[in-house]
């Protein structure tokens, strides 16, 4: 079956991998919650190498969107984050940094410093339809019902997902006054017992699932497309997963109706996900980092109250990563990601789309 937009999978995705993975990547929340080894703290001289490197950045930059890899030197801090970006795409899928500075600078000042850091991960890619390379994770109070809507303006619970980047990254600037806490879980975990339990529901998942545009749609594509959740190529996994665009496919009457077993595996999947024996939960401190890898790693965020002052309100800053060595994609991803050269892939391009880093939520 062929569709006019182009939209139908036919030899761009590999078939499927029988029976788990293993590896790194694979691991139980109960088992590493006491562990410290997720967990890099910045030291003093590490804060200070970021600090020179923002100056100097400010001096020859006026736009951080401007700044790049090589304007933002750390001699000593860029080797430990090349050591932190392996970790994040070939080995456990994520990382939490500590004590990254804040104290006694200005927003304009942290922003330049959080993007350069993230230079040393990948390239800043677009978060929404007006280009966003910054994005600020606030509760803005709209209506998330909307089908455009992004639900990290919003203080709602988000479900597990993977977003529409290689690494995603969230710096904590103020945490809400309750809730608000983050949970991770590994996709390849969930894969390999799903291997072990349902072997049917894990072979549905390797097939093409149908994905909503949700109106953030590219130059020359259709409303909708389609995206196997498990994906297998040269080695490795690349798990796909957002529930929210799967169900809302069906607004679209030439996309393709959901099997029932491909549904039921969607709710063993989720099942397994929000299983305390598999997931991970953290909260955030002013100052920490989280960096996940989307292929390898679902993430999920608990609904919160926040402060009644407007200075006091949780505010998280985000980055949307494509690193140089990122893992290889099969073309079917390039339905979503624009592209599948790693270093240049992933992101929300629509016609018109200005790219920018703004420093107020907007």
């Amino acid at each position: 079956m062929s569709h006019l937009s182009g939209n139908r999978l036919s030899a761009n995705h590999p078939p499927l991998h029988r029976g788990p993975v293993g590896g790194p990547g694979v691991w139980y929340g109960p088992d590493v919650v006491g562990s410290s080894d997720w967990v890099y703290r910045l030291s003093d001289a590490e804060q200070g190498e970021l600090v020179d490197a923002m100056r100097a950045a400010r001096r020859c930059r006026d736009d951080i969107a401007d700044i790049t890899k090589a304007d933002f030197s750390l001699p000593n801090l860029g080797g430990r984050l090349e050591d932190l970006r392996r970790e994040v795409i070939r080995g456990r899928g994520f990382v939490l940094m500590r004590n990254f500075p804040l104290a006694e600078f200005d927003f304009a000042e942290i922003a330049t410093m959080y993007w350069g850091l993230g230079t040393h991960f990948g390239s800043a890619r677009s978060q929404n339809t007006r280009g966003h390379l910054l994005g600020h994770v606030v509760d803005l109070g709209d209506a998330f019902e909307n089908k455009s809507q992004r639900g990290y303006l919003t203080n709602r619970h988000l479900m597990y997902h993977s977003d529409s980047v290689d690494i995603v990254s969230l710096l904590c600037l103020r945490k809400s006054k309750s809730g608000g806490l983050s949970s991770i879980v590994s996709s390849y975990t969930i894969h390999d017992e799903m291997w072990k339990r349902r072997p049917d529901l894990a072979a549905a998942l390797y097939g093409p699932v149908g994905r909503d545009r949700r109106d953030e749609v590219p130059d020359g594509k259709g409303p909708w497309y389609e995206l196997p959740v498990f994906n297998y190529l040269d080695g490795r996994l690349a798990i796909n997963y957002l529930r929210q665009h799967i169900e809302t496919t069906k607004r679209h009457a030439d996309a393709p109706p959901m099997s029932a077993t491909v549904a039921e595996a969607l709710e063993f999947l989720l099942e397994l996900a929000n299983d305390p024996a598999l997931y991970l939960q953290m909260s955030f401190e002013p100052g920490d980092i989280q960096i996940v890898h989307n292929h390898q790693i679902l993430h999920n965020r608990t609904a919160y109250e926040d402060w009644p002052e407007a200075e006091r309100r949780r505010y998280l800053l985000r980055l949307w990563l494509s690193p140089p060595d990122g893992i290889a994609l099969p073309d079917a991803f390039a339905e979503r990601y624009g592209a599948i050269t790693p270093g240049d892939r992933g992101g929300v391009v629509v016609p018109g789309t200005k790219l920018q880093a703004p420093l107020e939520a907007m």
